[in-house]
């Protein structure tokens, strides 16, 4: 007798004999059995962001195996962990953990990637920490940026979660302008910080600071042409968007970082430990 194997493919069914195969006429048949391993069809860009972040974090794993130094391995450490961190939130959201719905009081359900948003709230200081550091700024300057960076996170979020849209756009405006004031801020301070540097550690605080003002300053525009906010792109354009500026904000950052001489010891970088012990000297804050 012949046999037979039934497959469940998504929403379709193969039957495979041992003559032949009987397959649906679907073309995107495989991308659907992808994507039913995730979020819908944009469970193949959370997926592509969590190898991207782990290929990035195992990189500069590798990269600073032979760093015997104890202040550059700082800022490896420091650089490693923010792909690590964005990895995890990315994972959980491919398994639809980090995922919720909000329902909008106009009746239309947005799913919102809460992970996201705690992913930025611990990465996004570790950025602003490491381009601080290599700037030489003092902590004051840069706890002064991680604040404002917090509540532009936090204020970011609360547009999110908010049922009435007229209260979504007044967080999302609020955190639009905590982020303008602290790019500000980011290209005044931390740059006439570093304007007495080493030519080599000047021109990767502006490769780093570029990098910073252009992805930055593109994830508010994602948020409202995106479903959390004018829903002009779906939430498969809008999870490929932040894919990759996720990758290019952190990935990338870290790339340009732990190539400068600087980092290397071919610069006159200052180093984590070296602020912190100005740190010490430094007026208090009250």
């Amino acid at each position: 007798m012949g046999w037979c194997l039934k497959f469940v493919l998504s929403k379709e069914i193969i039957i495979k004999c041992e003559e032949h195969i009987l397959v649906p006429a679907m073309v995107n048949q495989l991308a659907l059995q992808a994507s039913s391993l995730g979020v819908e069809g944009e469970g193949i860009w959370l997926a592509l962001g969590t190898i991207g972040m782990l290929l990035g974090m195992f990189y500069f794993i590798a990269d600073g195996l032979d760093v015997t130094d104890p202040q550059m391995n700082e800022f490896y450490v420091i650089t490693i962990m923010i792909p690590g961190i964005a990895a995890a939130s990315y994972l959980s959201m491919f398994f639809g953990f980090g995922l919720t719905e909000v329902e909008l009081a106009t009746g239309r359900v947005v799913d919102v990637y809460w992970a996201r948003y705690a992913d930025w709230l611990f990465t996004t200081p570790l950025l602003l920490l490491d381009i601080g550091l290599l700037a030489g700024a003092s902590n004051r300057d840069i706890l002064t940026l991680v604040g404002l960076d917090a509540f532009m996170i936090v204020t970011g979020l609360g547009a999110t979660l908010m049922k009435i849209p007229v209260a979504r756009f007044a967080f999302w405006t609020i955190s639009t302008i905590a982020m303008l004031v602290l790019l500000y801020y980011l290209v005044a301070v931390f740059g006439d910080a570093v304007s007495g540097s080493d030519p080599d550690t000047v021109s990767t605080f502006n490769a780093l600071r570029n990098i910073i003002l252009v992805t930055w300053l593109i994830y508010p525009v994602a948020w409202l042409v995106g479903t959390e906010g004018l829903n002009f792109i779906g939430l498969y354009g809008e999870t490929l968007l932040f894919m990759v500026l996720d990758i290019t904000a952190k990935v990338g950052f870290g790339f340009v970082l732990l190539r400068s001489r600087s980092v290397l010891g071919g610069g006159e970088a200052p180093t984590p430990s070296e602020s912190a012990a100005d740190w010490s000297h430094q007026t208090p804050l009250y």
